[in-house]
């Protein structure tokens, strides 16, 4: 460690993403990205934009792309916020709300982001268990706290919190900011975004990473009250004012406004993950309920390291997480109908060779 760095720096945990292999020839269903392509429609709108003009810094409110986002959501612009991907929305909201005297909590097992972001800065935090079967409970909260966070479907299980169960924790949870991580909300899942009118202390957090296919984009957005957007605004104002570039924000509008190349691809995933769940059910595999573009595995024989890396050889990725409860699961991304096929075929030569 550098004796150049400032103090808090050496106590860091950097939050650790999917691997990004170098090599071509490998089948990724480690990272959730979508296995299909982007809004053609919203690639040709990024070409235009290929010219003079960039030379010009970009519009530093995304004022095109706060007001797709509004009309889509039936929203006022001004409780739109954008920036790079959900992760930096993210890290500004937890800037803006959670640094305050009481720790804030989120389940125990759930995006690995979550303290980092505390380390980051300095925020106390508590992690409440999930249940036996991995579903968050929100009865089990503290009702006093410093701010809540929890990400619906949940990430790594999939599993979703029905509309009903957030709103009755919203009722009781009235005097901290609550935020709803959304990431994987459109395979499945009930967007929350409805209930930020009754709810002021509701952000909603959405990202283009996943159903919109444009991970490589990075743009992600929070919906809630215009006194939570003016909060991170302000963050966002003393950190970066320019955060999205003239390519992101036309990609963006474009995609959101292409309704049907979405729905299409929402209904892939949809049809795939249910196929794939049948078929690894028939391996002797549990997968618990996904409303996400990705399953959460675990053998009932079968160690999920050693799978992982039996995988590997055969130049498929998935992700294992060797962390307490979850140290035999294994996530695996939802890829196209042949992908899924081609892991299946290999699942099955792996299990039958333990047999």
């Amino acid at each position: 460690m550098s004796t150049l760095w400032s103090p808090a720096i050496h106590t860091l945990q950097p939050y650790v993403p999917g691997e990004q292999p170098k090599q071509k020839r490998l089948l990724k269903l480690n990272t959730n990205e979508c296995p299909h392509p982007p809004s053609l429609k919203a690639i040709l709108a990024m070409n235009t934009v290929a010219d003079e003009s960039l030379r010009l810094y970009p519009d530093p409110e995304s004022s095109l792309l706060k007001t797709a986002i509004a009309e889509n959501y039936k929203v006022s612009p001004e409780q739109v916020f954008v920036g790079n991907g959900s992760d930096e929305v993210l890290a500004h909201a937890f800037n803006a709300f959670f640094r305050q005297t009481l720790p804030i909590c989120f389940p125990d097992i759930t995006y690995s982001f979550y303290p980092v972001y505390c380390g980051l800065f300095d925020i106390k935090y508590e992690a409440v268990p999930l249940d036996h079967k991995f579903r968050i409970c929100l009865r089990e909260f503290p009702k006093h706290n410093g701010g809540v966070i929890f990400a619906n479907p949940n990430a790594p299980t999939g599993i979703a919190l029905g509309l009903e169960d957030i709103e009755t924790f919203l009722q009781k949870n009235t005097n901290t900011v609550v935020i709803v991580d959304e990431a994987y909300v459109d395979f499945g899942g009930e967007s929350a975004v409805e209930l930020i009118h009754r709810y002021k202390n509701l952000l909603v957090v959405q990202t283009l990473s996943k159903s919109r296919s444009l991970a490589g984009l990075r743009v992600g957005y929070g919906i809630g009250d215009v006194d939570l957007i003016a909060g991170l605004e302000r963050v966002k104002n003393s950190f970066n004012s320019y955060p999205l570039n003239r390519f992101a924000q036309v990609g963006a509008v474009v995609s959101i406004e292409d309704s049907e190349h979405f729905t299409q691809v929402c209904a892939l995933i949809i049809q795939s993950r249910k196929w794939l769940s049948d078929e690894l059910k028939k391996l002797g595999f549990e997968v618990l309920p996904s409303s996400a573009n990705f399953v959460f595995v675990q053998h009932s024989h079968l160690s999920a390291a050693d799978l992982a890396g039996d995988l590997r050889s055969k130049n498929i990725l998935v992700r294992h997480f060797a962390k307490p409860r979850i140290e035999n699961f294994l996530r695996i991304t939802v890829g196209t109908q042949s992908e899924c096929e081609f892991l299946i075929q290999n699942m099955k030569e792996i299990v039958e060779q333990v047999n």
